[in-house]
């Protein structure tokens, strides 16, 4: 498994785009706006490959005031419950880290908030929908 940093527009980052749509948009009958895609040109865009196939990956998006929000998390089905996102989520927090980011910020499925408090991460406020289901925001000092 290797972990890396991956550019916007390659072809790394259209199987990043494969796999955010094959686990998390297409289940909720969604798709990606090319719009939503030319915004993440700015983003760390994190993909986590077994030789060349992209297994995992996440985004992380400047805030502002030293805050960097995780987005975008998805691990491929099979290798859900396997250890694969807390690899994921140690390394972008060390990215966020070493770039002197504070704080790590997002908005977690209610499915996964037990996955990220075990991280270390607190929900900050009520449940809201985003993308027709329940959210939180959630964040954890780095």
């Amino acid at each position: 498994m290797a972990i890396r940093i991956i550019d916007h527009g390659s072809k790394e980052y259209q199987q990043m785009i494969n796999l955010r749509h094959m686990v998390l948009r297409k289940p909720l009958g969604l798709d990606f706006s090319t719009e939503e895609l030319a915004k993440e040109k700015d983003d760390i865009l994190i993909g986590c490959f077994d030789e060349d196939k992209m297994e995992g990956c996440c985004l992380l998006t400047d805030s502002g005031n030293k805050i960097i929000r995780l987005r975008q998390m998805a691990v491929l089905s099979g290798l859900q419950g396997k250890g694969l996102g807390r690899v994921l989520m140690q390394y972008a927090e060390n990215i966020a880290r070493d770039r002197g980011y504070q704080k790590l910020s997002m908005h977690a499925r209610k499915t996964a908030v037990g996955f990220y408090e075990k991280l270390g991460y607190r929900i900050t406020g009520d449940e809201f929908t985003e993308v027709t289901i329940p959210h939180f925001e959630m964040e954890k000092v780095l």
